[in-house]
């Protein structure tokens, strides 16, 4: 967001226009001076001064004279979101476990917790009360309520009122999971798909920050995609994108759950690594990742090749597809060898037409880990928070 206003734009609208225009670099960028807003946003001195004298009234900022100083004269003095003043709830519901955290403005992680999944407790009545009793639990703690909260799901999530139409991993169907949790945690809930908040985290304050075209691919017990395009995040016929594990690579594969055969997910996913690795399909996740933090992987071939030449197969036709300059590799992808990455990289790189006409797509691993979901969830309540406090 740049700090120009649409010319004709009544006092009040541009006052808001402003003020969220501050408060969002603060809250994504850290603290700044004076000069530095003036410069950022385009907004001459007089009105950056007006709106950080507004945001610090209302206990949204703080300022407060730099560590270190250099020069002469009068110190510039830093402009600080304050985590406080505004803090939601980042809700990251997987497969096996739910992940909870508390996030203040500015991005600073405040309180978290975290509960396996098992049998009936991933019944969406159960899930929503353990998430209710939770959430006053880390508020007790913090001594603070929250204002908003996003919630990132592995399935199709329609975008305007949270309803998860298919969760087929957590075998939940048309689950009205925004209107349940918004009613019961009295406040704003947003919900989204978990692959798309990955890639919402990576682009606001991951790897891919400052890059305009992205894609974020997740595995986790399946395989899910979130794109960025020109800045903004490509969301599809009423959110529903980002399936990109039930692409068919291999028609004559594994039979996938979604009625097809031969999807990504069934060659790159969970149960795919597992069988890669010589273990049961149902191998625990914490010792699939041990395994493959084990291996010695300094040549291929190996106990991988097969697995990485399907990964980079699907990533062809991605990287063909959206032409983005980063593919960022996140969740179980995270704990895969350097070499097995570089392996990959390099056949994409030789065998994608887009990828030759750019001087080579980058593909890397999340910087963001296993909290990326949780990072894009805070992100995802934060942005009609950030236009309203």
């Amino acid at each position: 967001m740049t700090g120009a206003v649409t010319e004709g734009a009544r006092p009040d609208q541009a006052r808001r226009h402003n003020r969220t225009a501050v408060l969002r670099r603060l809250h994504l960028d850290g603290p700044c001076t004076r000069a530095v807003l003036v410069t950022e946003l385009g907004l001459n001195r007089s009105t950056i001064k007006a709106v950080v004298d507004e945001l610090a009234a209302a206990g949204l900022v703080a300022e407060r004279v730099p560590s270190m100083r250099s020069g002469a004269g009068r110190p510039s003095l830093l402009v600080l979101p304050q985590p406080h003043a505004a803090v939601v709830l980042a809700v990251d519901v997987q497969v096996e476990q739910v992940a909870m955290a508390l996030v203040g403005l500015g991005g600073e992680l405040l309180g978290r917790c975290s509960w396996k999944l098992r049998g009936r407790s991933r019944e969406p009545v159960e899930m929503i009360t353990r998430i209710v009793d939770s959430t006053e639990m880390l508020t007790e703690e913090l001594g603070r309520g929250v204002v908003a909260a996003g919630v990132s799901v592995p399935g199709m999530v329609r975008q305007e009122d949270g309803l998860v139409r298919e969760a087929p991993n957590l075998r939940w169907f048309d689950v009205p999971l925004g209107q349940r949790l918004t009613a019961a945690l009295h406040v704003p809930v947003r919900v989204g798909n978990d692959a798309e908040l990955g890639a919402l985290a990576e682009h606001s304050r991951g790897i891919a920050k400052g890059i305009s075209d992205m894609v974020f691919l997740a595995a986790d017990v399946g395989v899910g995609g979130g794109v960025i395009s020109a800045d903004s995040p490509l969301r599809g016929s009423r959110g529903y994108l980002g399936e990109l594990g039930h692409m068919v690579v291999r028609p004559d594969g594994r039979e996938c759950y979604c009625g097809a055969r031969g999807c990504w997910e069934t060659e790159v996913g969970e149960a795919a690594l597992c069988r890669a690795l010589g273990l049961p399909e149902d191998t625990a996740r914490g010792v699939v990742v041990a395994e493959l933090r084990s291996l010695d992987t300094h040549s291929l071939p190996g106990p991988l090749d097969e697995f990485a030449e399907w990964l980079a197969t699907g990533l062809v036709t991605v990287v063909n597809m959206m032409a983005p300059e980063l593919v960022v590799l996140g969740d179980l992808f995270t704990a895969l060898p350097a070499t097995v990455v570089e392996h990959v990289r390099g056949i994409v790189h030789a065998r994608s037409l887009v990828s030759r006409a750019v001087g080579g797509t980058r593909i890397e691993i999340s910087p963001l880990g296993r909290d990326a979901k949780l990072v894009g969830a805070a992100e995802l309540a934060f942005e009609p928070v950030l236009g309203a406090v």
